[in-house]
């Protein structure tokens, strides 16, 4: 009797660790995972100031594919300094875009006055920069002093507005399989 219950005790215990074997190789990772190197894409192309939907989304489209190039290029340059090959894209994002128009005068900034593409997802948010944005804010009203005589002032001339030259920004999130 007591070489039965051995037996059967043995074989129980065969069972169980021979189960244990097959959930941990069934778990186990079948492959080696894919190396990748991961790039931020970036690119700048000149926008009109009043630009409609279509052009803007246009120069939109240019500026993506121009960063696209740009992460491609960073990431055969760090592929070549770690002496692996670059292999194909295995992730793509789009990282947003935002419009800045500057004039040649101070403080710079003029408003962009286009149409605004689909920037899709930038995390500070579709930014286009003016001088309203970068003028200090007063919380007081501004102080008079009395004038001491009235006098005549000659009215000085208009200035032409300086032409604005506007940039539209894109960025693009790359992954490249390296080996």
């Amino acid at each position: 009797m007591r070489s039965v219950v051995a037996a059967i005790a043995g074989a129980l215990a065969a069972l169980l660790v021979a189960s244990m074997l097959g959930v941990a190789s069934a778990e186990a990772p079948t492959g080696t995972p894919v190396r990748t190197v991961s790039v931020a894409g970036v690119a700048s192309v000149p926008i009109a100031q009043g630009a409609n939907a279509a052009s803007a989304t246009d120069a939109y489209r240019q500026g993506m594919a121009a960063a696209v190039a740009d992460g491609q290029s960073k990431a055969a340059f760090l592929a070549s300094k770690a002496g692996v090959a670059v292999g194909g894209v295995q992730n793509i994002a789009e990282g947003g875009g935002y419009i800045v128009c500057t004039t040649g005068e101070e403080p710079g900034y003029a408003e962009y006055q286009g149409e605004q593409p689909d920037f899709g997802f930038s995390p500070g948010g579709v930014r286009a920069l003016n001088n309203a944005a970068a003028a200090p804010k007063s919380s007081s009203p501004p102080v008079r002093k009395p004038s001491a005589k009235h006098r005549k002032h000659k009215t000085p001339a208009a200035k032409k507005a300086a032409a604005a030259t506007c940039t539209l920004k894109a960025e693009v999130s790359l992954a490249y399989s390296i080996g």
